[in-house]
């Protein structure tokens, strides 16, 4: 008997603001149909961990839902040990956090080699790209520079727009979701 590997799921642009409404139960239920296992979702921004056999689960997932909910929802999938890894590696260790900074990370769908000498930092100092490493983006956003973050624009700058982004903490939480599903 085979046994299915565990990984996890950011789904892009669900439930922000009022739009594009994925209530996670029926998101669990539409995730059964693919014969995923073990699900649990965290939050209700589109964080799933789950166990499956190996395929093109990215494609799979994200035309699945399109088709289940009505509109796209790009999704990017992580193996459960390289957020075990990013969480081990801590990238934001030597960051003196406030209550003003927030940690992001974001997970690109494809590798994108942009020309950029890291660390890189914002002309007003607010926002900071410290990593990029497997496709994923470790990047620090100062509030007390800037009130009105413009974070997003410089990432799609030099990254382009495949790509969805967590808060450090939910990062954390997950890890612990991981631990706990051991």
């Amino acid at each position: 008997m085979e046994t299915k590997e565990k990984y996890v799921a950011f789904l892009r642009g669900i439930n922000v603001g009022g739009h594009h409404k994925v209530p996670m139960a029926d998101l669990r239920s539409e995730l059964e149909k693919l014969n995923l296992k073990n699900i649990v979702t965290l939050l209700n921004s589109g964080n799933i961990i789950f166990e499956a056999d190996h395929g093109n689960l990215e494609s799979k997932i994200s035309k699945h839902l399109e088709r289940a909910f009505g509109f796209p929802i790009p999704t990017v999938i992580r193996k459960a040990e390289i957020i075990n890894e990013l969480l081990n590696n801590d990238p934001f260790k030597d960051v003196k956090i406030t209550k003003d900074i927030r940690l992001y990370v974001s997970f690109l769908w494809k590798n994108h080699n942009a020309e950029l000498k890291l660390p890189w930092r914002s002309p007003d100092n607010s926002y900071e790209i410290i990593e990029n490493r497997d496709q994923t983006i470790f990047s620090i956003l100062d509030l007390s520079v800037s009130k009105t973050p413009k974070a997003m624009e410089a990432l799609e700058k030099f990254y382009g727009k495949d790509m969805t982004t967590r808060n450090w903490n939910t990062i954390e939480r997950i890890g612990e979701k991981l631990k706990a599903s051991r």
